[in-house]
């Protein structure tokens, strides 16, 4: 997604990007469908022709 680790961090927080925390607490892990899901609601697709 080339976003920084901190902006992950904040849409895991905000709850825009589902992720599971590790059992010990200190990390996340985000669920390859969860990358999927985000990437294909916060994303449209441009037109193919912009100008009409």
């Amino acid at each position: 997604m080339r976003v920084s680790k901190q902006s992950v961090y904040r849409l895991v927080h905000s709850g825009h990007l589902a992720a599971v925390r590790t059992p010990s607490g200190r990390s996340f892990r985000i669920p390859e469908a969860a990358v999927r899901e985000f990437l294909g609601t916060s994303f449209t697709q441009a037109s193919a022709n912009p100008s009409q």
